[in-house]
């Protein structure tokens, strides 16, 4: 049998989308046990931190990698969903799997997805990708690996992890097909993450925060709420970024962010707050923490590139990313004209997603994308909802097309924002970094 290749190991993955079982049976668990247990319960081979919430978790994660990292260790970090590559899910010190790793880590993967499918079916492309991840930073001996929680908490295959601190973010509305449509039933599952002697930080707040906290209370969890243990203190720094002061009960830090929006201080004092959870032999120092802050990158959240125009990549597929992405815009571009590129999946909430936006000085070009498993928002029916607020917006079909027209229709004062669906960020992110992007700096 000869190795499999990248675009073999690619083609499998995307056939399994569709494999799954009930998203409230308690069966997710048991398969995704299972799997680890065959490839020999690769996950707990190395310390993890692990992180939920509804909106902020991968920025999050990567700020606690980030420091991590900084500090000298090797360091496995997971999120999810990916922008451009599958490989992106699996990386260390920053850095994605190869391809070639990729497709090697599914092929020794097959006879343990093989025994895993006879007892239990065969094993989603969630559960495939998040196996490989802590397969390969088993393989690669990593010394702390940070883990992102897919969806929810409870029943979400990351909860097989035992870690060393638990986040959970906040919580808003998103996936209400399988966490439920209120706050508290939302709240409820992401606390399942909650395990007895390790430390859970979060940000949560109002009825969320209190049933998280309950939680912790029943499973012996300690509970650390990010508003008691940290103070955030804004001042006026970088064009395009940002400074603040993070003050705990041990250290202040002294934070430069190349990174917009007013939702990420609070994702770096969640994850400061975090970090000042683990034992000594992980935990970075205060300079360790500013250095790696002062570099980070997080592609696709509130992602500025200066050009002409100037153009946003910002993944808000949730109210509450949305509404997190509107505040970051008004207060980043005060008095500049909008012009949103959207693409919405038709899963999602369009209306409470599009809400937010509507209020800014801004129009709309509505768009789709085809990715397997996934289908977008009819266009059509996005600029219904704007019209019935009465918003201007046009629909055009082919998101390449949206891009180039919206960037001859703006002047110096305009800003073009890309949002909505990860895919349809990561695939005009991918265009206008090949063909803008580097055109400009040749």
């Amino acid at each position: 049998m000869t190795d499999m290749t990248y675009d073999e190991a690619t083609r499998y993955l995307l056939g399994t989308i569709n494999e799954t079982v009930s998203r409230r049976n308690p069966v997710r668990l048991e398969r995704m046990a299972t799997l680890l247990r065959h490839l020999g319960n690769p996950h707990l081979t190395y310390p993890t931190l692990h992180v939920g919430g509804t909106s902020g978790k991968g920025s999050t994660s990567t700020m606690l990698a980030a420091a991590l990292t900084e500090s000298g260790k090797r360091v496995g970090l997971h999120t999810k969903p990916h922008l451009s590559s599958m490989t992106e899910r699996a990386r260390i010190d920053g850095c994605a799997i190869s391809q070639v790793s990729f497709a090697q880590m599914l092929d020794e993967m097959m006879p343990a997805i093989e025994r895993t499918t006879v007892e239990w079916g065969r094993p989603s492309y969630y559960e495939t990708l998040l196996a490989l991840a802590f397969h390969y930073f088993a393989r690669e001996t990593v010394d702390v690996a940070v883990v992102e929680v897919g969806i929810g908490g409870k029943l979400d295959g990351t909860n097989l992890l035992e870690p060393e601190v638990s986040v959970i973010t906040n919580v808003g509305l998103d996936h209400i097909d399988v966490l439920g449509d209120t706050i508290e039933q939302i709240a409820r599952d992401k606390a399942g993450i909650a395990k007895r002697g390790v430390p859970l930080v979060s940000d949560a707040g109002g009825s969320a925060r209190a049933i998280i906290e309950a939680a912790c209370e029943r499973s012996g969890a300690p509970f650390f709420a990010v508003g008691e243990h940290a103070v955030v203190t804004s001042r006026a720094g970088e064009l395009y970024g940002q400074s603040l002061e993070v003050a705990t009960a041990g250290a202040r830090y002294d934070l430069s962010l190349p990174v917009l929006g007013g939702f990420q201080k609070r994702n770096a004092a969640t994850a400061i707050v975090a970090l000042e959870r683990l034992g000594e032999g992980l935990r970075p120092s205060i300079a360790e923490v500013e250095r790696a802050f002062a570099r980070l990158v997080i592609p696709g959240r509130m992602e500025f590139f200066p050009a002409f125009p100037s153009i946003v990549f910002d993944v808000a597929h949730n109210p509450d990313k949305a509404a997190s992405l509107a505040a970051a815009l008004r207060e980043t571009f005060e008095g500049r004209r909008l012009t949103f590129i959207v693409a919405i999946s038709e899963t999602k909430d369009a209306v409470g997603v599009l809400r937010p936006w509507f209020a800014l000085p801004a129009s709309f070009i509505f768009t789709g994308f085809e990715t397997p498993g996934r289908s977008a928002a009819r266009p059509s029916r996005l600029v219904n909802i704007a019209h019935l607020e009465g918003v201007s917006a046009r629909a055009i079909g082919d998101p390449i097309e949206a891009l180039s027209v919206a960037r001859r229709g703006a002047d110096a004062a305009n800003v073009v924002v890309v949002t909505g669906s990860t895919f349809i960020v990561g695939m005009l992110r991918d265009w206008w970094l090949a063909n803008v992007a580097e055109r400009s700096r040749n």
